[in-house]
C-alpha cells in the first residue's frame, strides 16, 4: 500500500528544495493533494491485473477481436513525469474462449497504474493475455507521448513513441499481422 505520510513529507520537502515556502496560500494542501492523487494514479500496484481476465465466455468464434484506441495515462519511471496515450489489444481466441472488451480496457489500465516504462507495459499487455486466455495470437500496440520528451530534454511536444507486441498467429502469419496493423492504422 502507498504510505501516503511519507508522499507528503516527500512533496513538503521538495517544495522547500526548489525554493517554494510549503506555507504558502496554494501550497499548504499541495502534499495532502499528491498524496492521494499518488495512490490513484499508482493504483495497478496494489491489484493483480490477471484478474480482468478471470472473467471469460464460451462463443463460437475464432476470428480476431480489437479493441482500439483504449485512452491510458502511466507514469515514466525514468523521471516520475506522465505518458498517455492510446493502446490497441487485438487476439484471435482459441477454443472460443473470448473475455469482455471492457476487461481488455481495465488490463490496460490496472497494468498503466504502476511506474512504467512504454515497452514494459506494451510487452505486459500482451503477455498477461496469452497467459490467461491461451489465445492463437495477441498484438498490443500502443501510441504514446511522453511528457519527459515533450516539456524537459529534447523538448519536442506532440512526438509520438510507438511499441508493439505480437504473440502467436500475429507474429508467425505475415497476413494476420498485416490485417491487425491496417485494422489499426484505419
Amino acid at each position: 500500500m502507498i504510505d501516503q505520510g511519507k508522499i507528503r513529507e516527500a512533496v513538503a520537502m521538495i517544495i522547500e528544495a526548489i525554493g517554494e515556502n510549503p506555507a504558502r496560500e496554494g501550497l499548504q494542501g499541495t502534499p495532502d493533494r499528491v498524496a492521494r492523487m499518488y495512490d490513484e494514479i499508482f493504483g495497478g500496484l496494489e491489484e493483480d491485473p490477471r484478474k480482468y481476465l478471470e472473467v471469460h465466455f464460451n462463443e463460437d468464434h475464432d476470428e480476431m477481436i480489437l479493441v482500439k484506441d483504449i485512452p491510458f495515462y502511466s507514469m515514466c519511471e525514468h523521471h516520475f513525469v506522465p505518458f498517455f496515450g492510446k493502446a490497441h489489444v487485438a487476439y484471435i481466441p482459441s477454443n472460443g474462449k473470448i473475455t469482455g472488451l471492457s476487461k481488455l480496457a481495465r488490463l490496460v489500465e490496472s497494468v498503466a497504474k504502476r511506474p512504467q516504462l512504454q515497452e514494459r507495459l506494451t510487452r505486459e499487455i500482451a503477455d498477461i493475455i496469452v497467459e490467461c486466455l491461451n489465445p492463437k495470437g495477441v498484438a498490443v500496440v500502443i501510441e504514446a507521448e511522453h511528457i519527459c520528451m515533450s516539456m524537459r530534454g529534447v523538448k519536442k511536444p506532440g512526438s509520438k513513441t510507438v511499441t508493439s507486441a505480437v504473440r502467436g498467429l500475429f507474429r508467425k502469419d505475415d497476413k494476420t499481422r498485416a490485417e491487425v496493423f491496417s485494422l489499426i492504422n484505419n
